[in-house]
C-alpha cells in the first residue's frame, strides 16, 4: 500500500502565490514510488493548477465541494465541475463540521456523490476535547464513520480514505495539544475494527488510514510508524515547503 501525504492548504495563498509554491515544490521533488503527494489549495486555485501539476509528483485534491451535480445553488462547486481536475476531496473536515455545521447526511451526500464521479473522498473523522474528556471518543468515531460510508456502496468502499483528525489536536498555537502515537494507535484499531464490523477483513486491513493534527517534521516519523496509519493529512507544516518536503523525505525513510 502507498503512502499517502496530503497537505491541506486551507485559505491560504491567492492563485498567484498557489502557483508559485507549487512550481517550487514541484521543483525540489522527486518522482516518489511508493509515496502519493496530495495537495489541496482554495477552489479558486484548482484549475490553474491542474494545468501546472506535474501528476508525476503529486495529485490534487479539493478542500470541499457540494453534492448535487447542478442547480441552482449560488456559490456552491460541484463534484462534477471538479471532475478531471481534482483526484481527491477532503469531506467531512472538522472546520466544515464545526464552523459550516456539515453533519453526518451531509457528509455522507459528498461521499457518495465524490465517488459517482471518480474523485476519490478522503473522509475525515475525528472527537473534540470534551467528548474525549468524557470518554465518547468511540461512538464520536464510530458514528462518523459509519455515517459518512452510509451512501458508499460495498462494490465502492475500496475507492475511500480514512483520516482521523482528533480536534482537540488540530491547533499551531503555543497551547496545541498533540496526540501521542498510542492514542493515535488506539484509535486507528477501533477504525479498523469498525470497518471488519461492517465490511470484512480485506476492507478493515486494506483501507488507508492517515492521521492528522499538528504534524510536522519532529512528529511525523512517529506518527507514521504507528501501527495501521498508511500516511498523514498536513495543515500549517504544509504551507512551508522545507517542512512540507522534510516530511515527504520522512515518509519516503519510513516506506523503504
Amino acid at each position: 500500500m502507498k503512502t499517502f501525504i496530503v497537505g491541506n492548504w486551507k485559505l491560504n495563498f491567492n492563485v498567484g502565490e498557489a502557483s508559485i509554491y507549487l512550481h517550487k515544490l514541484q521543483k525540489k521533488l522527486p518522482n516518489y514510488r511508493d509515496v502519493e503527494v496530495v495537495v489541496a489549495p482554495s477552489t479558486i486555485a484548482l484549475q490553474p493548477l491542474s494545468l501546472q501539476i506535474d501528476r508525476h509528483k503529486m495529485k490534487l485534491a479539493a478542500q470541499n465541494a457540494f453534492y448535487r451535480d447542478y442547480g441552482a445553488f449560488t456559490g456552491e462547486t460541484s463534484f462534477s465541475q471538479l471532475r478531471g481536475v481534482v483526484d481527491y476531496c477532503i469531506i467531512g473536515h472538522s472546520e466544515r463540521r464545526y464552523i459550516f455545521g456539515e453533519d453526518d447526511k451531509m457528509v455522507a451526500k459528498k461521499m457518495e456523490a465524490a465517488v459517482r464521479n471518480k474523485i476519490t473522498p478522503i473522509l475525515c473523522i475525528g472527537e473534540t476535547e470534551s467528548e474525549r474528556s468524557f470518554g465518547e471518543t468511540a461512538d464520536v468515531i464510530r458514528d462518523q464513520l459509519l455515517g459518512g460510508l452510509r451512501d458508499v456502496s460495498e462494490e465502492d468502499i475500496d475507492k475511500v480514505l480514512i483520516a482521523y483528525e482528533p480536534v482537540w489536536a488540530i491547533s499551531s498555537g503555543k497551547n496545541a495539544k498533540i496526540a501521542s502515537p498510542d492514542e493515535v494507535a488506539e484509535v486507528v484499531k477501533l477504525i479498523r475494527k469498525t470497518l471488519e464490523e461492517i465490511y470484512g477483513e480485506k476492507v478493515a486491513e486494506n483501507m488507508p488510514v492517515l492521521f492528522g493534527g499538528s504534524v510536522n517534521p519532529s512528529n511525523a516519523g512517529a506518527y507514521l510508524t504507528v501501527p495501521g496509519v498508511n500516511g498523514l493529512l498536513i495543515g500549517g507544516a504544509s504551507l512551508i515547503l522545507s517542512e512540507f518536503a522534510d516530511i515527504l523525505e520522512i515518509a519516503k525513510r519510513v516506506r523503504s
